[in-house]
């Protein structure tokens, strides 16, 4: 068993900063979770606090039924897998991949096996006598999850693997490290700051600011049900558009009231706040050009569109409305013009509502 368990965990560092005030998570057996949120969020110092390449200040860290805090990084039996791959220039790749059972005393047959193994799942056979300098980015990147493989850890933990590699290889690698968990049916912690990466690869998603984790669940459920305007904000690309409105009353149904859009909400939580303002949030893709149909005859708006952005067969439209701002992700269409006006429609379904005070969601 590989399950991972944070117990009140705080982290301190000498100069009184605390970067992680108090950290419960539940990691569980053979489950791929990738730890998100902006730079200096905590994301990476959790990683190394697993690894045991950070100490605890207070608190209780968990490897399946072991207290590891005071346990060395050695014998944790995690493998770790570097931004940087951290390859030793002067081995080829299979001694690099070798080089830890060897070691660990593990006989030389055993080892050849367990090295041509991992080359044949990473497509790295025919590499195994060059240097990593005649490899490309993602052959080392390869290197280092072999070298990861070869020790059958309990537990991987990859600290933003990919952030090194260009676009189109980043995406193969997305797909090749989640066949790899599939294949290898162990517990892997991923570290990264690129929310595609964490939607794409993910069973569970750890949302994370200022060492506080804000939400913790599956890429649909975080996508779908956030539970504040931070979750709503980072999860999604473009992100969410946050629009202040008004909660009225229309007979026995509250409206939010934005510009000339009375938006219809019918779930009870918006009761207590008629008469209040509130931030509504609606995604990019939930705004459609005029001719989409909705529940709602005025859930549309003109804006002037500032930007158009073209990605083939859609669009990202960068539009003002009223002074605010507005991105809708919509099919392309080439009788849109810049510096005009531009209709366009609200899924009046795919609205959210955040307290203006608190941030947290009232409703979805």
């Amino acid at each position: 068993m590989a399950n991972i368990s944070f117990k009140n965990v705080v982290k301190t560092y000498d100069n009184g900063v605390t970067v992680i005030p108090d950290l419960n998570l539940e990691i569980e057996d053979k489950e791929f979770v990738v730890l998100v949120g902006p730079s200096g969020c905590g994301k990476s110092t959790t990683l190394r606090m697993i690894a045991g390449l950070e100490s605890i200040t207070s608190g209780e860290l968990w490897i399946g039924d072991k207290l590891v805090n005071d346990v060395a990084p050695k014998d944790r039996d995690i493998a770790m897998v570097f931004q940087s791959y951290a390859l030793y220039p002067h081995m080829t790749v299979y001694k690099n991949m070798a080089f830890a059972l060897e070691l660990r005393k593990v006989p030389k047959d055993i080892i050849d096996q367990k090295v041509r193994e991992a080359a044949k799942i990473l497509e790295l056979e025919p590499y195994l006598d060059r240097k990593p300098k005649a490899l490309s980015g993602g052959q080392r990147q390869r290197v280092a999850l072999g070298r990861a493989m070869v020790r059958d850890p309990k537990v991987f933990l990859l600290d933003e693997p990919l952030s090194n590699l260009d676009a189109k290889l980043r995406t193969e690698m997305r797909t090749q490290i989640a066949a790899l968990h599939k294949r290898l049916a162990t517990t892997f912690v991923y570290v990264t700051h690129d929310q595609t990466e964490a939607m794409t690869m993910g069973d569970r998603i750890c949302v994370m600011k200022d060492g506080v984790i804000q939400q913790f669940d599956t890429p649909q459920t975080l996508y779908n049900y956030p539970c504040n305007m931070f979750v709503a904000g980072f999860i999604g690309s473009p992100q969410m558009n946050f629009i202040q409105a008004k909660v009225e009353k229309d007979g026995d149904v509250c409206v939010l009231v934005f510009n000339e859009s009375r938006i219809p909400v019918k779930d009870e939580a918006i009761l207590p706040y008629v008469g209040k303002e509130v931030i509504m949030g609606i995604r990019p893709e939930d705004i459609h050009l005029e001719g989409f149909e909705t529940s709602c005859e005025k859930a549309s708006i003109t804006a002037r569109l500032n930007i158009r952005e073209v990605l083939g067969s859609e669009m990202n439209l960068y539009v003002t409305c009223e002074g605010q701002k507005l991105t809708a992700k919509v099919l392309y269409d080439g009788n849109v013009k810049e510096d005009e006006d531009v209709k366009l429609v609200f899924d009046v379904n795919k609205i959210h509502v955040f307290d203006k005070d608190t941030e947290a969601a009232i409703c979805h």
